[in-house]
């Protein structure tokens, strides 16, 4: 079985052949998680795919919000993407340097945002690598272009609605953390913050989204198989939460190509709940 959404992934080949188009627009969407010793912006200055701009996961946020990187403004979010060059005209191409990890959050954030022709790159700058596909260095600073955006409440969740659902129960949460994480036994990459998952939640860590060789996102009978494993119907009421509101999006996009076009993300998710002294956990 194909996906029912196949147009939210980009293979190789496709952007190969695309580089250089003016209506296909690439970003680096790498993040690392705190303690990693990592920085995006660094390593995008090293090596990126040609013509590609860096979204910026900690920079494209609410600075006014002391949570990392929470949605920012639909006003802010259209000036950034303004200063990327990108209009609403443009396909919009996004992939990070672990294949299929982070590149998600900037998928959502642009169709929170309205913007709908966006895709992510399958496998990511790994399986560009491995096919020997040229890289650059070169920084491009593009025209500044006019982007519209406006928010789709639909598409995310704030803590009120979270603490709601513990009681309705309405929509399935599925934590997209490592399994350690979930049942509290391993550590909360960031300080201050309680262990364990939110009463009622299923624990799906993002890998088993992802074949761990190609780094691609497994085939939909897969998926399927993934979902089956858990009780969980890919089309029910759902919402995805992580640790910060990144991993959540991989399991929203690998819901969004089975189908499920309305699975929100949980913004603040558990840096936000479990920081809290009124939020139940188990």
């Amino acid at each position: 079985m194909t996906y029912a959404n196949p147009d939210a992934l980009i293979e190789t080949p496709w952007l190969a052949e695309h580089i250089g188009d003016p209506s296909v627009k690439v970003l680096d969407a790498s993040f690392h998680l705190p303690g990693t010793g990592r920085d995006a912006e660094t390593e995008f200055s090293q090596r990126h795919i040609p013509g590609a701009m860096l979204f910026d996961i900690e920079d494209v946020r609410d600075h006014t919000i002391p949570l990392p990187h929470m949605l920012p403004t639909a006003e802010r979010f259209a000036g950034q993407m303004g200063t990327l060059g990108i209009t609403n005209d443009d396909l919009v191409v996004i992939y990070d340097v672990y294949g299929v990890q982070t590149s998600p959050r900037a998928w959502w954030t642009f169709r929170v945002f309205g913007h709908d022709k966006v895709a992510v790159l399958n496998g990511g700058l790994p399986k560009w690598l491995a096919e020997r596909r040229a890289t650059s260095d070169d920084i491009i600073d593009r025209e500044r272009t006019t982007f519209h955006a406006e928010l789709n409440p639909s598409r995310v969740r704030g803590i009120d609605q979270m603490l709601a659902n513990q009681e309705s129960r309405e929509a399935l949460v599925i934590d997209a953390r490592p399994a350690g994480r979930f049942v509290g036994v391993d550590p909360e990459p960031r300080d201050g913050l309680r262990s364990g998952h939110m009463p009622g939640a299923v624990s799906l860590p993002i890998g088993n989204f992802i074949d761990s060789r190609t780094k691609t996102f497994l085939p939909a009978d897969d998926l399927r198989v993934v979902l089956t494993n858990l009780r969980v119907d890919p089309l029910q009421n759902l919402v995805t939460t992580c640790g910060s509101g990144v991993a959540a999006c991989l399991i929203t996009l690998g819901l969004h190509l089975l189908g499920n076009d309305s699975v929100p993300v949980y913004d603040g998710s558990w840096s936000e709940w479990g920081a809290r002294d009124d939020t139940p956990i188990e």
